[in-house]
């Protein structure tokens, strides 16, 4: 009788998207509001959320469901990036100064490096490593924000925090984004053209090519939307040339085989500096974000097999990624630390602030799997972006747990207490 309960629902789930959509927030919003009961961020709910609704329990939510959603990831995806962009106020820039950007670069590029090294040291290929080390110099800002307001933290180490974490998923949009375009032609056709290998050189002009597009689409899409509204004063016109100027954005960047990321970005830090009047558009977006970010996590758990984490394969990946993640970012604090000269307790303790890892990294492992140009890539090449999400979900799941007492530890240390 259930059995057959549960296969009718799949078919009305199946056959209409927007009762889909409606479903998965509506399970979303209470699973997400009892792990905040338990103390344990609402974005671990959503994502348990779809663990449940997936094909590792109920099955309501299936693949080809995902496959059909997949516009809710690059929207998503872009509204992520247009928030960072308007973190890139000149002076914010000027009041953040060059120490806290000499130490977000340290502690990004020391997890690269290390993440990238130590898996193709124990057998990951190097394509797969350096996507899942560029990944690792994002950091969710949330968890940590969380804690200083609970502590009432205040003082100069809260300072150089704020600062890092603004610019740090920024610094990791523009890391993964090079990194993208050198390995997506190795990820195809072992970058085979016309029967010759292009090579790294031939993919580094790639690169820039996508990145320099990318940031005059999102100049030209920041003037456009700044010009268009700045005579606006009722808020409803304001949010529907927004969302039009951001749909279009992104979607001429997907099509053009650019990065949604960096256009959106760009497009971002463009209006925040044209005019102050501005910021209004960045309020005017604030509501719809809640929902369109509850779905991504829900849809980011139905990617999550618990039968893989009983693979050995996952959990040395997994558990190889969090620890040399950590490492990275907090001896990468250390080394900019001392390169800048910041107090002894901004050098100690603000790394371990830096673990927590959510929306971003789920976002562009996501964004690496239903990439265009995976249509024409091996079924082996797949499974292994399979892999890939399953361990960034394990070290999320694992990060969203310790991540907050460990960032307490290091405010407690480092911060003036209120």
């Amino acid at each position: 009788m259930f059995e057959q309960t549960l296969e009718n629902f799949h078919l009305l789930f199946g056959d209409h998207i927007i009762f889909s959509i409606g479903l998965l927030l509506f399970i979303g919003y209470f699973i997400g509001k009892l792990a905040e009961i338990i103390k344990l961020p609402s974005i671990t709910g959503y994502i348990i959320t779809g663990l449940l609704l997936g094909d590792t329990f109920f099955g309501i939510v299936q693949e080809e469901m995902v496959f059909r959603l997949t516009s809710i990831t690059e929207i998503t995806l872009g509204l992520i990036a247009l928030i960072i962009g308007g973190e890139f106020k000149i002076s914010k820039i000027k009041k953040y100064g060059t120490k806290i950007f000499i130490m977000t670069f340290f502690q990004a590029i020391l997890a690269l490096v290390l993440v990238t090294f130590t898996l193709t040291l124990i057998g990951m290929g190097l394509k797969f490593a350096l996507i899942l080390g560029a990944i690792s110099t994002a950091t969710a800002p949330a968890a940590t924000v969380f804690v200083i307001r609970q502590l009432k933290a205040k003082g100069e180490f809260v300072d150089y925090l704020y600062g890092i974490v603004a610019f740090d998923d920024a610094l990791c949009v523009i890391i993964f984004s090079i990194v993208l375009a050198i390995v997506s032609p190795m990820l195809v056709s072992d970058i085979i053209k016309d029967g010759h290998n292009t090579g790294i050189f031939m993919s580094l002009l790639h690169a820039m090519r996508e990145i320099g597009l990318s940031f005059v689409l999102g100049m030209i899409s920041g003037f456009i939307l700044n010009w268009v509204t700045r005579k606006k004063h009722k808020l409803n016109k304001i949010l529907i040339m927004t969302i039009a100027i951001i749909f279009i954005n992104t979607s001429v960047a997907i099509l053009t085989h650019l990065s949604l990321l960096i256009a959106n970005m760009v497009l971002g830090a463009t209006l925040i500096n044209l005019s102050s009047k501005n910021i209004r558009i960045f309020e005017v977006i604030e509501p719809l974000t809640s929902p369109i970010f509850a779905l991504f996590f829900v849809l980011a758990g139905t990617e999550l097999d618990l039968s893989v984490f009983t693979e050995k394969i996952i959990i040395i990946y997994g558990i190889t990624y969090i620890i040399t993640r950590f490492f990275g970012k907090y001896f990468g604090i250390i080394a900019g630390s001392l390169l800048v000269k910041t107090s002894s307790k901004i050098r100690n303790y603000l790394g371990f602030c830096l673990l927590p890892q959510a929306g971003v990294a789920i976002g562009l492992v996501l964004l690496v799997q239903t990439a265009p140009f995976m249509s024409s890539a091996s079924f082996e090449t797949k499974q292994l972006l399979v892999q890939m999400v399953n361990i960034i979900l394990l070290s999320i799941f694992i990060n969203e747990l310790i991540g907050p007492p460990i960032s307490k530890y290091g405010i407690s240390k480092g911060a003036d207490l209120g």
